[in-house]
């Protein structure tokens, strides 16, 4: 990773899209969260991790990050456990959805499975934790399928929603039967969200690629990566 090259103007322009575009994307309510008050699922779970796509996996992790630390302060959110923690989620999608190592894209879930299954709750649904096996196994499967779009986008809707469940059950008062009434929500949702993914991710590419020939702009594949399969060249 070139950060002379990410830091450069070009680099810092398309930083500053993607953090405009997921702070965006805060403040379009899906969904509300089961257990706590005043706290939703956004528009932005249908494209935030692609900032690991584009910008690769950690500068697309840290446009997320500017863009919900500017979110939590523009509207003034208490410093509450649970509006700090739910920054992380995010950060680890787009980790994983911009990166084509194996190693922490398995051990993330992983860590979040057995932090889930040590809280005494956690312990009598276990099998909640299933989910998270989503994103291992897409990861360990040979790249042709892994590093697809679809898998890829399956993978990262669901390590958010591992490092989410494992902070979630700690921090959270929820019954065994609370957990078990989530598991056909978390499908619908979580299957929903990994087609919104997807659908950004190949949209965008056709944009950017786009919008940079009509300007004649170019921009070296270490800033933005951009996917020619996805382009409407191609």
């Amino acid at each position: 990773m070139n950060l002379d090259k990410i830091f450069s103007k070009k680099g810092l322009v398309f930083l500053l899209i993607f953090s405009v575009l997921t702070f965006v994307g805060l403040k379009i309510n899906f969904s509300p969260l089961i257990g706590a008050d005043n706290q939703f699922f956004t528009l932005f779970q249908f494209f935030g991790p692609i900032a690991g796509g584009f910008l690769g996996p950690i500068i697309g992790a840290f446009s997320v990050l500017i863009a919900l630390v500017t979110n939590f302060f523009v509207v003034g959110k208490e410093f509450t456990l649970i509006n700090v923690l739910r920054i992380a989620p995010m950060l680890f999608a787009a980790y994983y959805f911009g990166s084509k190592k194996k190693n922490w894209s398995v051990i993330v879930p992983l860590i979040a499975m057995a932090a889930f299954i040590a809280h005494p709750v956690g312990r009598t649904v276990w099998f909640f934790t299933l989910f998270w096996t989503i994103p291992i196994i897409a990861r360990l499967l040979p790249a042709k399928y892994s590093m697809g779009v679809p898998l890829k986008s399956l993978g990262a809707t669901f390590t958010a929603h591992s490092v989410g469940g494992a902070l979630w059950i700690w921090t959270v008062p929820m019954t065994s039967g609370q957990w078990i009434a989530l598991i056909p929500i978390v499908i619908f949702e979580r299957l929903l969200f990994a087609a919104g993914i997807g659908i950004s991710y190949v949209t965008f590419n056709a944009v950017f690629d786009k919008v940079l020939d009509k300007l004649k702009i170019k921009v070296p594949s270490d800033i933005l990566r951009i996917n020619k399969k996805f382009t409407l060249r191609a």
